[in-house]
């Protein structure tokens, strides 16, 4: 969240960032109803110092012998005030914060404006390949090997779910482990984090309430399943204070994502391209304000050496500001070729928030220098699914097997191939 003394005093500034993330957030009814709370407030602090006046002044009246009845009187008419602009603050306040809540972090003034369209393309890496033979879509080319099993997991779940078995599922679990292997390497501690959290994890990253319906949410305990590790790991330090010296503090995780979708229907639904549930290796960062910006390109180039040491064709572009999500001041999006479906198809979005979560979730830092919120970040290192399908289609050969990528292979027990 932004600070409320920002959002008074760069009200056009606000309502612009608003606009350019199209957030749909009452702003005018924001600062009207902020407006009606500090003037309730003002007038209570006056009202109150009334009552101290007149307090005394029967107290002087009672010690004289005096009538201190209209004193009395005057007394309970600022009384009843006070009691009616308290709770007129209180209601207004409430509404306010649920209206607070729902104001977006500002976009950096290097984001690119406008929709997704306008996604800015910052370098490329790699050479998309030109295969000799006709290329078989992940889909296909699972089922034919026995590795993916569309229809077994819809018996059981319904469509957005993935059943992966033997070669494949080794595959993936080869993937986690080379890729919490190089982040360790890179300076990032391993952690192991809930799969389930409360409502005020959630509104700590931002999840909540804006992303409410896509969440997955356990109503008997109020707790709802992670859409990322982002958000356990982030809340690591939830309402603490670190100590400068320490920072930054690199953190990494796996764990398994569970988003409903609610708003893609019918958006690359095939095969492994979009599910509600998959795993993902998470990096976070918490770092000093002063090296959020260079911090947020090392841990872009973190997630490219992943993709780089499968020999992945990819792109990294700067997301538009109509883009950008809910909490991000600026994101670079990782999408790797696939050759089968002939798409990029985005694996990690490297996001610097400054201190929009730092600031939710309570999380300060404090040393010689200064104290204040921490600048968090974070990206993908990277989302199984879509590796997976990159894997599965830019390593196929023409006779119909995957080749498994050499950084692979020792994760494989030796197994070069998959047929």
């Amino acid at each position: 969240m932004l600070d409320r003394k920002f959002l008074r005093e760069n009200r056009d500034l606000v309502t612009r960032a608003v606009a350019l993330k199209n957030e749909s957030v009452d702003i005018d009814a924001y600062y009207e109803k902020d407006a009606a709370r500090r003037a309730a407030l003002q007038e209570t602090e006056t009202l109150q110092a009334e009552a101290n006046k007149a307090n005394r002044a029967i107290s002087d009246a009672k010690k004289a012998g005096q009538d201190a009845g209209p004193a009395i009187a005057a007394m309970k008419e600022v009384s009843a005030r006070v009691k009616e602009l308290k709770a007129a603050a209180d209601a207004l306040e409430a509404e306010v914060e649920q209206l607070y809540l729902r104001i977006p972090n500002i976009p950096h003034e290097s984001a690119p404006e406008g929709g997704e369209e306008n996604n800015e393309l910052v370098r490329t890496w790699g050479e998309v390949p030109e295969p000799e033979f006709e290329m078989v879509p992940h889909w296909d080319l699972g089922r034919e090997l026995g590795i993916l099993h569309a229809e077994r997991s819809a018996r059981m779940s319904g469509s957005g779910f993935a059943l992966l078995s033997g070669a494949g599922a080794r595959l993936e679990r080869a993937l986690i482990n080379w890729f919490l292997d190089v982040h360790l390497a890179q300076g990032y501690t391993e952690h192991n984090v809930p799969y389930l959290v409360n409502r005020t994890a959630m509104t700590g990253t931002g999840q909540l309430p804006k992303l409410a319906e896509d969440m997955y949410h356990c109503e008997v305990d109020d707790l709802f399943l992670i859409p990322t590790a982002e958000v356990s790991v982030t809340n690591i330090h939830m309402k603490e204070t670190l100590d400068a010296a320490e920072l930054p503090l690199k953190y990494c995780a796996m764990s398994p994502c569970f988003r409903r979708e609610a708003g893609a229907a019918g958006k690359d639904t095939r095969g492994l391209l979009r599910v509600h549930q998959f795993n993902k290796v998470e990096m976070v960062k918490f770092v000093l304000p002063e090296a959020s910006w260079d911090e947020l390109e090392a841990l872009t180039a973190d997630a490219e050496e992943l993709l780089q040491k499968l020999g992945l064709p990819y792109r990294v572009l700067a997301l538009a500001t109509g883009d950008l999500s809910f909490a991000a001041a600026k994101c670079y999006d990782l999408e790797v070729w696939s050759a089968g479906v002939g798409k990029w198809l985005e694996v990690s979005s490297c996001s610097n928030f400054l201190d929009f979560q730092g600031r939710r979730a309570g999380i300060r830092y404090k040393g010689p220098d200064g104290k204040g919120y921490v600048h968090t970040l974070n990206g993908s290192g990277l989302a199984l699914p879509r590796i997976l399908v990159a894997i599965m289609e830019n390593y196929q050969t023409a006779d119909g097997r995957i080749a498994i990528p050499e950084v692979l292979v020792p994760y494989m027990g030796g197994m070069e191939y998959i047929t």
